[in-house]
Parts: structure tokens; C-alpha cells; sequence
């Protein structure tokens, strides 16, 4: 069996860098420094259109946990069928209750309104459960309810705050889901600890962003007045880099000789 290989990106130039060095697919989101959030259609269609790759997009409308309201679930519908529209292969989504369990009444129609734009554009669309699939109570019976949902991924790291923490579980679960759910591991995943990944969980779809931080063209700076969250500069710019996805590349393709 191939693996596959899925590079999270929040740019262009992300995005064409992971193509470069081996990426199977896209996972496409915003502001991938605060964990992910909705990207544009603007951003959606020129990575498609400048990397002609299979592009999943996140459905995240803000920072923080995954218990939404009903505007942000209203918010996250819409967006579901216009980014599909627009020509999203997939989308990347999650949503729990208050009590850790997760939300099919309030998933259920997310991924409807992504199945009917894609019924409307005459192609398929495949949908993700994301990481809030670690943050649940019980795993197990989120898989039951991502498969009765008819899910095509789980992204998780195995309930752990790295894949490899959480390699155990994550065994269970690529067990569990069987061939028609894939368990796409992510958090921490590296070339260098791919190798091992792979042999303790059995998994064959791997994920990450494979960033360097860059320094800013700016060469007038001000300091001190910062824009966003303490502790992150406004001249730190975190973009993938190519020679770490094709490091990882190289390491699943040297598994399936």
C-alpha cells in the first residue's frame, strides 16, 4: 500500500513548497500559527490553481475549543458549500459538546452542505474529522460516530500532545477503522520519527506543515508594538519548507520498497 503524505499550509507559498518536495495533498487553512481557521476563497482558489493539487480545506471559524454556537455553525455550513463550490476537494472539520462528545447533530449538516455542492459541481468530496477528535471523552465511540457519518479521515494524534506520545492509541484506532476510514497521524510527525510512526500505529497517511520561520522583508521595523498574540513577532514569518517535506517524502517512499 502507498502512503500518503498531507502538508498543512496557510500560503502560496506554502503550498507550491510542499509541492515541490513530495506532498500527496493539501490541508489549506488561515492563521495555521494559532492551530488553523477558514482560509478565503481567494486563498483556496490560487493554491489550486497554482499547484493542481487535491486541496482540503479547514472549517474553523475562530481560535480556541470546539464548541460553537449556532451563528459560527451557521457560518461554518455556508462556508462548507462555497468553498466546495469554489473547488475544495475536501473539508476539515469537528465540532463537540459541551461534555466532550462528539457533535453529529451539529456535524451532520456541514458535511450535507459540502456533499451537495459537490453533488452540484459532478464530483466527489471527502470529509475530515480533525483534532477535535482529541479532545473528545471517547475515541472509539467517536470513531463509531465518524464512520455512521460517513467520513472518509480522522486527523489525530492519538489523543496525545504529539503523535508519537500518542502512538499507542493510534494503533488501535488504524485497527479499529479498518480500510474504509484512514487515520491520517499528525502533531509532531518528522521525517526522522515517520519511520517508527509507521511501524508502531500501522498507519499509512501521514501530516504536517514541515515550517521554518523566515525573517520579514520589512527593513524599516518598529518595536515594541506588537499585533497579535504575546511572545510572536510580526517579523517571524512560519512558511513550509520545501527540504522538510521532501525528507518526509523520501522516508514513506523508502518504506514501501
Amino acid at each position: 500500500m502507498s502512503y500518503t503524505l498531507e502538508v498543512c499550509v496557510d500560503s502560496t507559498a506554502s503550498a507550491l513548497a510542499a509541492k515541490r518536495g513530495g506532498a500527496s495533498r493539501l490541508e489549506l487553512c488561515a492563521d495555521l500559527i494559532i492551530g488553523g481557521t477558514t482560509p478565503s476563497l481567494a486563498l483556496l482558489q490560487q493554491v489550486k490553481a497554482e499547484t493542481g493539487l487535491p486541496v482540503r480545506v479547514l472549517l474553523r471559524p475562530r481560535f480556541g475549543d470546539f464548541c460553537y454556537d449556532h451563528y459560527e455553525l451557521a457560518q461554518m455550513e455556508q462556508c462548507a458549500a462555497q468553498l466546495v463550490a469554489a473547488g475544495a476537494d475536501g473539508i476539515v472539520t469537528g465540532v463537540l459538546t459541551a461534555d466532550g462528545a462528539l457533535d453529529a447533530d451539529a456535524l451532520r449538516p456541514l458535511y450535507a452542505a459540502a456533499r451537495q455542492a459537490a453533488q452540484q459541481a459532478h464530483r466527489p468530496v471527502d470529509c475530515t474529522l480533525h483534532r477535535a477528535f482529541d479532545l473528545c471523552r471517547d475515541p472509539f465511540a467517536a470513531l463509531d460516530t465518524a464512520r455512521a457519518l460517513g467520513l472518509s479521515t480522522i486527523l489525530t494524534s492519538g489523543q496525545a500532545a504529539s503523535a508519537p506520545a500518542g502512538a499507542e492509541l493510534l494503533g488501535q484506532l488504524v485497527a479499529a477503522a479498518g480500510d474504509r476510514l484512514e487515520i491520517l497521524v499528525g502533531a509532531g510527525v518528522t521525517a526522522q520519527n515517520i519511520p517508527a510512526l509507521a511501524a508502531r500505529t500501522g498507519a499509512h497517511a501521514f501530516h504536517l506543515s514541515g515550517k521554518k520561520v523566515l525573517d520579514s522583508r520589512m527593513t524599516f521595523r518598529r518595536e515594541g508594538v506588537p499585533m497579535g498574540l504575546p511572545g510572536f513577532s510580526e517579523y517571524d514569518l512560519w512558511q513550509t519548507d520545501e527540504a522538510n517535506i521532501r525528507a518526509a517524502r523520501t522516508a514513506l517512499d523508502a518504506l514501501e520498497r
